[in-house]
């Protein structure tokens, strides 16, 4: 292409964003006359907008308080806890340490939970992390036994980072559970205490023995 055409295009290319923005100012110019021209359709919709942040904002905290309204004085009977699916027994367990007043108290089980079924803070900065096994036949169900305690034991504090590493069960737990509990540092909530947990009478941190002392509050 020779020195002349290659100017004559770059000046064409020059005329045409030329009236490009000469398009884009006058459209400009229109869209501001017709707002001053309009001011109170902008101030409608700024009201508008309000109306839906507050609503937004008002339902937020509705769900906060129903949650909270949900666990507070929260009980469970055993006969409540053994009718249930073993996912809603999860659930319950995690409401159940929501209501003793940890905050974040996250139901996590299912698949890939690697160990843990439950897990939150406490009051005072501890971090619980709880395997659930619920016995749809309670005492008479299968004992929770070494080799499930092993498996919380592998997890709960190096991939979990618990301080305090729980099994929940509403059933019963063997005697070689028992003794690895003890040497692994695990605490058990069996039938006995998940029912004096569950009625509310006692903080889970108050009824099992040996819990870690408590860090500086979060």
């Amino acid at each position: 292409m020779s020195p002349r055409r290659r100017r004559r295009n770059s000046d064409e290319e020059l005329l045409v964003a030329f009236g490009v923005l000469v398009v884009v100012a006058l459209a400009l110019v229109k869209v501001g006359q017709w707002v001053w021209a309009h001011w109170w359709i902008l101030v409608v919709l700024g009201f508008l907008a309000l109306l839906l942040l507050a609503g937004w904002i008002y339902r937020q905290v509705d769900q906060m308080r129903s949650a909270r309204l949900r666990v507070e004085g929260l009980t469970y009977s055993l006969g409540q806890l053994d009718a249930m699916h073993y996912s809603a027994f999860e659930a319950a367990v995690r409401d159940l340490l929501a209501r003793d007043g940890s905050r974040d108290a996250l139901r996590c089980g299912g698949r890939g939970d690697l160990g843990a079924d439950v897990k939150g803070h406490d009051p005072f900065g501890r971090y619980w992390v709880i395997q659930c096994k619920h016995r749809k036949k309670g005492l008479d169900g299968s004992a929770v036994g070494t080799l499930e305690l092993q498996t919380l034991n592998g997890t709960g504090r190096p991939v979990h980072g618990g301080d305090v590493v729980v099994m929940v069960t509403n059933g019963k737990i063997s005697r070689p559970a028992r003794v690895f509990a003890r040497q692994q540092r695990l605490h058990l909530v069996d039938r006995r205490v998940l029912e004096q947990w569950a009625r509310g009478r006692r903080l889970l941190w108050e009824i099992l023995p040996s819990i870690p002392q408590p860090g500086k509050p979060p």
